[in-house]
C-alpha cells in the first residue's frame, strides 16, 4: 500500500473511534481538554495495537494462502465496511456511558478496534509496512478521537451516522482496488 491508501485507511479505521468519542462529548457535561486526551490514548493505542496483532498472525500463515491472499484482502475490508454502513443506517442508537473510567475506555477501546485486527491481516497481504501503517492508524485515530469528544459537545449526535458511513466506504473501495491491482497486475 502507498503512504496515501495508509493515510485513507487510517482515516477510515478511525471513524468507529470518532463516532463513539462524539458519543462521549455528548454525554459529558463539562467536557475537558483531559476527556479528549483520554479517548485518543485509549482508541488510537488500540487501533495501533489490534492492525499489528492481526499482521503478526496473518504472518504466521501466509505461505498457506498466497494464492488467494488478495481476496481474503478484499473480504476482510468489504466485511468491515459492509459493516460500519450497516451500523451507520441503523435505526438503534447505542448509549453512551459518561464514565472514562479504565473498564469503560477499555471495552470501548476493544470493541471500536476489532476491524483494525482483520485489516491487520490484510496488511500482511499486501506486503504493507506495518510499522508506518500501525503510526499512522494511532496517530489519526488518536486525533479523530479527541476532537470528536469536543465535536459531540458542541453539535451533537447528527455527525455520528455520517462518520460511520464514509469509513465503511472507504474500507469497501480499498478492498476493491486491492483486487484490482492484483488482477492487472499493478501491485
Amino acid at each position: 500500500m502507498t503512504i496515501f491508501d495508509l493515510i485513507v485507511t487510517a482515516i477510515a479505521l478511525s471513524m468507529d473511534a470518532f463516532a463513539v468519542s462524539i458519543g462521549k462529548g455528548l454525554s459529558t457535561r463539562n467536557v475537558r481538554l483531559k476527556h479528549g486526551l483520554i479517548c485518543g490514548a485509549y482508541f488510537g493505542g488500540f487501533q495501533a495495537l489490534m492492525p499489528l496483532i492481526g499482521f503478526l498472525l496473518a504472518n504466521s500463515f501466509a505461505d498457506y494462502i498466497k494464492t488467494y491472499d488478495h481476496w481474503i484482502a478484499f473480504a476482510l475490508l468489504a466485511l468491515i465496511g459492509a459493516n460500519m454502513i450497516r451500523e451507520a443506517f441503523s435505526k438503534e442508537e447505542e448509549a453512551v456511558d459518561s464514565s472514562f473510567s479504565v473498564k469503560t475506555m477499555l471495552l470501548l477501546a476493544v470493541a471500536t478496534s476489532i476491524d483494525a485486527l482483520a485489516t491487520g491481516v490484510s496488511f500482511a497481504l499486501t506486503d504493507t509496512n506495518i510499522w508506518t501503517a500501525i503510526a499512522l492508524i494511532g496517530a489519526t485515530t488518536f486525533v479523530f478521537s479527541a476532537a470528536g469528544v469536543k465535536i459531540g459537545s458542541v453539535f451533537g449526535s447528527k455527525y455520528q451516522s455520517k462518520a460511520e458511513f464514509i469509513g465503511g466506504v472507504i474500507l469497501i473501495l480499498m478492498g476493491i482496488k486491492i483486487l484490482l491491482e492484483h488482477m492487472t497486475g499493478a501491485a
